[in-house]
């Protein structure tokens, strides 16, 4: 990101220097449908963010907030939801920090980002930590990271209207150059994990479709798991959700759920271990099984969790063939961007390789983005 350009467009429209603040966009290593199940994701913080040149107005609540990378500008008041879509995502941190007691007056901002948008590395969790954490500093609100966090997915909930878990915003807070965050969903408790792939690169490639079927399957599986772990909870009571089961308690409901509910929770019961697994092995740096443990994820989620695509399966397929230490589908699924992680001297031979493939079979050229663990929201100027 080129910040000389942000200050120079913060001068002309407000004739006067602001502060600078950023937040990044994330990852998941490994850990996925996992949330909503009580089980654990393994997110970092990346070198791709949202940057915020911010400064208080003469004004008790008048927010004056110019989206640079769509040359837009939006004027409101603390009051009065905005109309553009992107303006909602700054009035309703404001009015989360408010519902919260803060004390806020009114702004002048100009932001601009590079998280791409649509691969799956949340440029709106990106943008809400940026301006929780520059209106929590410019006007001492004094509420901590974790706070913030959640400040950020109560906006998602109530002024954007995604109903998404904590994992994004949490990410973006908490991120740490050279670690992972390993995150248990249920308590919110956290440990950092090192993440310090010497010799190895991590890289989204982007599928570049949406398949439409996306909502309504992760409802259909959040079900599935929701129904398992009843039928589990009758033998056990101590089962509130998957992450409370094992394998063993799934084969003794084999005859009573669904083959579909089995399918769907036996996944989610072994990628909860896999996390763990993997959470070991970065520990003892031994990145091979790490990768291993990626290529049973996508499998996992290709073919019993079926949240895959011709798409994402043809990226996996390339990689393996290349030679790629890991692989898998990051995200819901469906499309959006396959995770790798790659030894640095068979990348560029591998996204030769897979784009062109890729173009070839899908007539689409994908899009690749090689990302580095960074640190969490902070002030830069």
């Amino acid at each position: 990101m080129e910040l000389q350009a942000l200050h120079e467009k913060f001068q002309s429209l407000f004739n006067t220097e602001g502060i600078v603040y950023t937040s990044p966009g994330r990852i998941n290593l490994i850990g996925e449908h996992t949330d909503y199940n009580g089980g654990f994701v393994l997110p970092g913080a990346i070198d791709k963010a949202m940057y915020c040149i911010i400064k208080p107005n003469d004004t008790s609540d008048k927010i004056r907030a110019y989206a640079m990378d769509l040359s837009e500008m939006a004027e409101f008041d603390l009051k009065t939801p905005p109309v553009k879509q992107w303006a909602k995502y700054i009035f309703g941190v404001c009015q989360e920090m408010i519902k919260r007691e803060a004390k806020l007056h009114g702004f002048d901002c100009v932001f601009a980002g590079d998280v791409p948008l649509g691969a799956g590395m949340s440029s709106s969790a990106a943008l809400e930590s940026c301006f929780g954490f520059a209106i929590n500093d410019l006007f001492n609100c004094g509420f901590d990271r974790f706070e913030l966090a959640k400040i950020g997915q109560a906006t998602e909930h109530n002024y954007v209207g995604v109903k998404c878990g904590i994992m994004d915003q949490f990410a973006s807070c908490f991120g740490k150059e050279g670690s992972l965050i390993r995150l248990d969903c249920r308590t919110l408790e956290y440990e950092y994990v090192p993440f310090d792939p010497k010799g190895y690169r991590l890289v989204l490639i982007n599928t570049c479709v949406a398949h439409e079927l996306a909502s309504s399957a992760y409802n259909k599986r959040r079900e599935s798991c929701e129904n398992a772990a009843s039928y589990i909870r009758k033998y056990h009571p101590e089962v509130e959700l998957l992450r409370d089961a094992n394998l063993d308690m799934l084969k003794e409901v084999a005859n009573e759920v669904s083959a579909e509910d089995y399918m769907r929770a036996e996944f989610v019961i072994e990628e909860i271990q896999r996390l763990q697994d993997a959470c070991e092995a970065l520990k003892n740096g031994d990145y091979e099984t790490v990768g291993k443990k990626m290529y049973e994820t996508h499998i996992g989620l290709s073919r019993k969790y079926e949240v895959s695509c011709a798409e994402l399966d043809f990226l996996n397929d390339v990689a393996r063939q290349c030679g790629v230490t890991g692989s898998r589908v990051m995200g819901g699924g469906f499309g959006g961007c396959t995770i790798n992680l790659v030894k640095d001297e068979l990348h560029d031979g591998f996204i030769k390789r897979a784009t062109e493939a890729y173009e070839q079979k899908f007539k689409i050229k994908p899009k690749v983005y090689d990302v580095v663990i960074k640190d969490g929201a902070r002030k830069l100027v």
